[in-house]
């Protein structure tokens, strides 16, 4: 066959257990991967960006290593794969599926126009462990509480992952668009230069940091996973999110190291599929991304102006709640926060500080590179009560217990705030380096000398607003 075929890549940057990938090698054709930064990059966040194209540049050097490339092209992504099809004779479009709204409505439109022209197109399962269709209830439905959801899947056959396919080159391939050109990261500014040594980029270093995980980490997941103070997770969600490793790969391992008696795999396990009900969530029920997943709280008297003195203090890492500021100057310094600190700023915002859940959850969308549309979604929603499995509504944590427990010596919380320290490390400086010039920060300033809102106060205020609201 000399007529080609096309795979679109889009968050799957990797050789190993690429079903769209192996499908079109598969195909005995000629394979030419592209890259599309269409209108969903765009609407992107300025970390989510930035890494995304670092993710899709080392898989294009990934490629070059076994004598493939990765064209880039920029445009509406029907127009661009039009223009290859065009340009190239192929016959063939694979992708593997995502399934945030947005980017299923565009799936839908690029694969209904290219097979009405005559073109074979064909999506895979690429992203997670299980697809979210492929879960249902006893009479049909979908689950809308997690463990119920993790009872039906743990005892499931999850097929091995497929090893990397042999592609074939075209014999002429088309032209491709400088990605430097297009400044992905241009709205990181400085903050890149802090971030960029805290990422794990590409395949190589993605199975790295798993096997790493799973050498060294895994028995102790089951507890450490939540202190603030040790380095317990796996920081595959980075990863994960780009597809530099698949779901699959990890679920596999998880088993193995549960096969031998380590005592964290299974907590890892459920985690895995935990991202897996966000996506299962979010398919059935997409508005989550958007509004109250439980339509009695649309009424809910949140704050929703970004602008009020209270959020600007949470943004930048200055409410006072040391824990709370550590943790959002975690995410300037190294794109990501970890996961209990998460649970901890977004209680802080929607319950202490009253604020929309939605203005948490589109700051993460800009600040995160591990930013996933599903899990960000279900976890704002989940913290602030709103959602799906939410811890109850009446549950607001308590900062400084929280600190007590997870951070119990404050080594988290003098990592990143500098003005706990006398001799602040690195870590926490980076902090002033990261963050927009607009905001003036800078070492010398005095810490806040009492929180914007305390833990018993906020409590009280949130409780007071439930009782309101008759929950």
């Amino acid at each position: 066959m000399t007529e080609p075929v096309i795979y679109w890549t889009r968050r799957d940057f990797r050789l190993s257990d690429n079903p769209a990938l192996v499908a079109a090698c598969e195909s005995g054709a000629p394979v030419i991967p592209v890259f599309v930064h269409d209108e969903t990059i765009d609407a992107l966040g300025a970390a989510p960006k930035w890494r995304l194209g670092l993710g899709a540049e080392a898989f294009g050097a990934r490629l070059a290593e076994v004598g493939s490339r990765l064209v880039f092209r920029r445009g509406e992504a029907l127009v661009v794969l039009r223009a290859l099809v065009a340009e190239t004779g192929a016959r063939a479009v694979h992708w593997n599926r995502l399934y945030d709204p947005v980017s299923r409505k565009r799936d839908e439109a690029v694969k209904a126009a290219l097979k009405a022209e005559g073109v074979t197109v064909v999506s895979h399962a690429g992203h997670l462990v299980h697809e979210p269709w492929t879960v249902e209830t006893g009479t049909g439905g979908f689950y809308k509480v997690y463990t119920p959801f993790w009872k039906a899947v743990r005892g499931r056959e999850v097929a091995e992952p497929l090893a990397v396919p042999k592609l074939q080159m075209p014999e002429v391939w088309p032209a491709s668009e400088d990605v430097a050109a297009w400044g992905m990261g241009r709205a990181m500014d400085r903050g890149a230069a802090v971030v960029r040594p805290h990422c794990v980029i590409g395949e190589a270093g993605a199975q790295g940091r798993l096997g790493a995980f799973i050498a060294h980490r895994i028995g102790d997941y089951g507890e450490a996973r939540d202190r603030l103070d040790v380095d317990g997770t796996s920081g595959l969600s980075e990863n994960l999110t780009h597809g530099e490793i698949s779901a699959r790969v990890c679920w596999h391992a998880g088993m193995r190291a549960m096969a031998e008696g380590k005592a964290g795999a299974e907590t890892f396990l459920k985690e895995l599929i935990w991202r897996d009900f966000a996506y299962h969530l979010m398919h059935h029920t997409p508005h989550i991304v958007a509004r109250n997943w439980r339509e009695d709280w649309e009424a809910f008297p949140w704050n929703t102006d970004a602008d009020h003195p209270h959020v600007q203090a949470w943004m930048r890492g200055r409410t006072g709640m040391a824990i709370v500021d550590a943790a959002m100057r975690e995410m300037y310094v190294t794109g990501r926060m970890h996961n209990r600190a998460r649970m901890l700023v977004a209680s802080y915002l929607t319950k202490h500080l009253m604020t929309h859940w939605k203005i948490g959850m589109d700051w993460f969308a800009d600040c995160l590179v591990d930013w996933d549309p599903a899990s960000n979604a279900m976890g704002w929603q989940w913290s602030a009560g709103s959602g799906p499995d939410a811890t109850p509504y009446f549950r607001v944590f308590n900062p400084e217990t929280q600190a007590e427990k997870f951070d119990p010596l404050g080594r988290y919380r003098r990592a990143y705030v500098a003005e706990l320290s006398g001799r602040p490390p690195e870590t926490a400086l980076a902090y002033f380096e990261a963050v927009p010039r607009s905001w003036e920060m800078h070492p010398g300033q005095p810490y806040p000398a009492r929180p914007v809102v305390d833990a018993a106060e906020g409590r009280k205020r949130a409780l007071a607003a439930y009782e309101n609201r008759g929950f």
